[in-house]
């Protein structure tokens, strides 16, 4: 699989000019209209020094590998528009995912754009970051700003960056899990620190449990009704750099209990890290969004959205229906198709999505699913044969390589007789044999 390539015509750069820092983050995307963008924003932060923190712990995120895939250099994403900005990414392994938060009181400037595009997180950059203390002023540019005098003494270099697949994959699967969390369990600061401080050390194998005992949180190999699984619990020493800073952190955990998240609280942002069942498992690869992917969206509402609605703005379903003379059942379906293919995101804290520009274009997210392909392979060879289909009882037998499989879908379940569904029982996602016979039944 082809990861999307594109040069960034300049590269982030960082100056101290009368002892303020001066950041500009160079920008890049597929799509052309947000790519001519010269700046999203110029301003100043008000949090500089706890900012700093949050984007190290975001870099050291996207730098890290916890599975097969070895750890590379990868470029987070970020959203500006309705007064904040959000940074985004996964690792490279794909199986944790990191969100910077900024809330309109931690940045003071002038939003130019709304939209959303990669940005350069180069080495020199990352090392002025963590080189900033408390108390100092720092500005911050979001693309190219024509004020030069930030990068007067800086030359620009043309940089080639990858945007991996598996993230491209990542942000139409992440918001689904988050949608399905519910709060388990919240620690102070001190809790933290003495919680992270029990951590395993070295590499750690089985399953562990974030568990509540007499006010103090703790790690356990057991399961109670009230503890939280950590598939591949060496992951959380992600979080270790902002520990001293943090207020509290609020757990959260799946129905399924198979996917948690820790939203990190700051007083004006917020710093989200989830992650997938366990190391090995990217979110790229579990398959939750591919229900939702059964019916196509028309292209003209997409477009539409676009521009109708600003990056990072609050997405609120009734009220779009009703403003826009939208059947509610039609918007049900809206909803879930904008969430499966990444233009909706998930806040935990506000229990609500968010609306998503993404900086690669839409049709991209199709052709990455393969079992998606696979099922609509069967339906044009006309491999499906429906047996029965009533009252939501819909049973089939579809033709596979050299065998016949039989699928069964109901309200309550649905199976299929493949190697696919023997092996994870939809907890990976529905096998190709159940999705094509959702999609024409």
């Amino acid at each position: 699989m082809t990861d999307l390539q594109y040069d960034y015509q300049s590269v982030s750069t960082h100056t101290k000019t009368n002892g303020i820092h001066n950041l500009v983050l160079a920008h890049q995307t597929e799509i052309e209209t947000v790519n001519s963008i010269p700046c999203f924003f110029w301003g100043t932060l008000t949090e500089p020094y706890t900012t700093a923190k949050c984007w190290a712990t975001l870099a050291k995120v996207v730098r890290s590998s916890f599975g097969p895939v070895p750890p590379s250099l990868r470029d987070p994403i970020v959203s500006a528009g309705a007064e904040r900005m959000r940074f985004e990414g996964f690792s490279s392994c794909n199986g944790v995912y990191v969100r910077l938060d900024m809330k309109p009181e931690a940045i003071d400037g002038e939003f130019i754009a709304s939209g959303t595009t990669n940005v350069d997180f180069n080495d020199p950059l990352l090392n002025a970051l963590n080189a900033i203390q408390k108390g100092e002023k720092v500005t911050l540019a979001v693309g190219q700003q024509e004020v030069q005098v930030i990068t007067a003494k800086t030359s620009a270099s043309e940089k080639k960056v990858t945007l991996p697949t598996r993230w491209i994959k990542g942000l139409t699967s992440v918001q689904l899990y988050l949608a399905d969390m519910d709060l388990k369990l919240e620690v102070s600061r001190l809790q933290a620190i003495q919680l992270f401080q029990s951590l395993p050390k070295g590499t750690i194998k089985g399953d562990f449990f974030i568990t509540k005992r007499a006010g103090k949180c703790m790690f356990s190999t057991l399961a109670t009704p009230d503890s939280v699984r950590i598939g591949g619990v060496q992951r959380l020493r992600l979080l270790e750099g902002i520990l001293p800073i943090v207020e509290k952190i609020s757990i959260y955990e799946s129905s399924d209990k198979q996917t948690c998240a820790l939203v990190c609280d700051f007083p004006k942002m917020q710093l989200l890290m989830a992650f997938s069942p366990d190391a090995y498992r990217g979110f790229s690869g579990e398959g939750k969004a591919l229900e939702n992917m059964t019916q196509s969206l028309p292209e003209e509402w997409i477009f539409g959205l676009n521009k109708l609605l600003k990056s990072n703005e609050a997405f609120d379903p009734t009220m779009l229906a009703i403003e826009n003379d939208i059947d509610f059942g039609t918007m049900d379906h809206l909803t879930s198709s904008l969430s499966s293919i990444g233009l909706l995101g998930y806040d935990l804290t506000e229990r609500n999505h968010f609306y998503r520009q993404l900086p690669f274009k839409t049709e991209r997210i199709l052709s990455l699913n393969p079992r998606l392909k696979n099922a609509k392979k069967l339906i044009d060879n006309k491999d499906i044969q429906i047996v029965a289909n009533t009252n939501g009882h819909v049973e089939a037998i579809v033709k596979g390589s050299g065998v016949f499989h039989k699928v069964t879908i109901d309200a309550k379940s649905q199976r299929c007789t493949c190697d696919w569904f023997t092996a994870y029982q939809g907890k990976r996602g529905i096998c190709k044999h159940i999705l094509a016979v959702k999609m024409i039944a």
